[in-house]
């Protein structure tokens, strides 16, 4: 009898991304914090892998003030030279003005729908989207549907916010289940 746990084969063995596969990715996140936190690291991830940003998570953490959007909008120069220098993160000015500049878009989101989770899941009607894949190869990097996410929030102000980043930010918050059907999390999330 084969009692070995099947998992989606993106994360390999390494335990911290075992952990993040096990234990959050695709599981729905309602909580604005939380989905700022996944919206951060999906906007330094951009042209790099995951692993790096797991990596670099709890010095994110740490850096950005616990993903305190009410503080990062309030980011002066000094602060961002600060992060610039701080060699336990993704040190890109681009990147790290964008965490600013999107911690204030979105908090402008939450002002007009009362949470960012009522906008971005307002998309899926609140219902994640469940995908039936065999392998994880065959899950999409865009979709059309997270092309219409990135044109809207892009319109929003919001920086690094492309397509691919959007769409992997949908499955890490659950909007897409796409573990594949034979992973054990397939129909736990």
């Amino acid at each position: 009898m084969d009692t070995e746990v099947k998992r989606c084969a993106w994360c390999g063995t390494d335990p911290l991304y075992v952990k993040y596969h096990d234990e959050e990715w695709g599981v729905p996140v309602r909580d604005d914090k939380t989905l700022f936190e996944f919206l951060i690291l999906e906007t330094f991830q951009a042209g790099l892998s995951w692993i790096t940003i797991l990596r670099k998570r709890e010095n994110f953490r740490e850096a950005f003030d616990g993903f305190d959007y009410k503080k990062i909008a309030h980011y002066d120069q000094s602060k961002i030279d600060e992060l610039l220098q701080n060699e336990g993160i993704i040190r890109n000015k681009l990147k790290v003005n964008a965490a600013v500049s999107n911690a204030i878009a979105f908090m402008e989101v939450q002002r007009e729908f009362g949470s960012f989770s009522s906008y971005i899941w307002q998309f899926v009607n609140n219902k994640p989207i469940k995908n039936k894949f065999k392998s994880h190869i065959d899950a999409p990097a865009t979709t059309e549907l997270s092309d219409t996410i990135s044109k809207d929030l892009k319109k929003r102000g919001f920086k690094f916010v492309g397509s691919t980043v959007i769409y992997a930010h949908m499955q890490a918050i659950g909007m897409v289940n796409d573990h594949v059907e034979s992973c054990f999390r397939n129909n736990e999330v």
